[in-house]
């Protein structure tokens, strides 16, 4: 009998890890069945309740969820811990086990472009929880510096403070929207801003090598204006892949290559 998978959220209908994971299936040769579920606001831990009942395997978690399903995860992985958040769960012996994957899906993305990640200083616009799970994996990519600009610097101020001590070997800051200036290798977009059409203006003081959209699929006046320097960019559709394949993994032991499927 096939694996059962499933994606929970509200809204549901456009998830596209069916189809990602049902190719990654065809790829591997692993038998699942992978289904979307639409849960009411107030039924998400009913609903993982009756799915691991049911002889689930595996579910990924998406919004508005991520905070719930890490509060209801009786173990969680170092990454989850930092993040907050779970996109991933699974059972051990009737134990309810959570991973996030979305950071890792973000360092794989990039280096499924052949951008650097070693030693490289980093810039990440808003300190929302986009940034606060991709933190630690773009530490333990090689990452050097990591600043993080938002427009209340309170919120950033914060969110460095949290995440501190769980990455030494990096070197954390956070600025003012207002400040943006400095040299850097990678500046990646954590907001909705450039979808929202409200449009951040990248100032002249601001240099930067790469730049990576966490979003995917529409317009982004922050790419636009990559563009327009001539920088090379990415949007996040690769981290997309790339964070499905990391759930994959931790099901199947299987991890498809992730050039593959962009």
């Amino acid at each position: 009998m096939s694996k059962q998978f499933s994606v929970i959220g509200n809204p549901i209908e456009q998830s596209r890890s069916p189809e990602l994971h049902h190719a990654f299936a065809a790829k591997t040769g692993v038998d699942l069945s992978y289904t979307k579920r639409l849960a009411p606001l107030d039924g998400f831990v009913a609903n993982i309740q009756e799915f691991f009942s049911n002889g689930g395997s595996g579910m990924n978690v998406t919004v508005p969820f991520k905070e719930q399903a890490f509060a209801h995860c009786q173990v969680l992985s170092e990454r989850a811990k930092i993040a907050k958040a779970v996109n991933t769960l699974w059972m051990e012996n009737g134990v309810l086990h959570g991973d996030n994957t979305d950071g890792q899906g973000l360092v794989e993305a990039i280096r499924a472009l052949d951008w650097p990640l070693e030693n490289t200083d980093i810039l990440i616009i808003g300190a929302g929880g986009a940034t606060r799970g991709v933190i630690y994996p773009l530490a333990q990519a090689g990452a050097k510096k990591i600043v993080i600009a938002n427009r209340t610097l309170a919120r950033a101020e914060q969110l460095v403070a949290d995440l501190q001590n769980a990455v030494p070997q990096v070197e954390l800051q956070a600025i003012s929207l207002d400040t943006l200036a400095g040299e850097f290798d990678l500046m990646i977009n954590a907001t909705s801003a450039s979808l929202s059409g409200d449009a951040l203006v990248l100032p002249e003081t601001l240099q930067f090598k790469r730049a990576y959209e966490m979003a995917y699929g529409k317009s982004s006046s922050f790419l636009d204006q990559a563009k327009a320097r001539g920088v090379p960019t990415s949007e996040g559709f690769g981290m997309l892949v790339g964070q499905a394949i990391e759930s994959f993994y931790i099901w199947n032991g299987i991890k498809p290559d992730l050039k593959e499927f962009l």
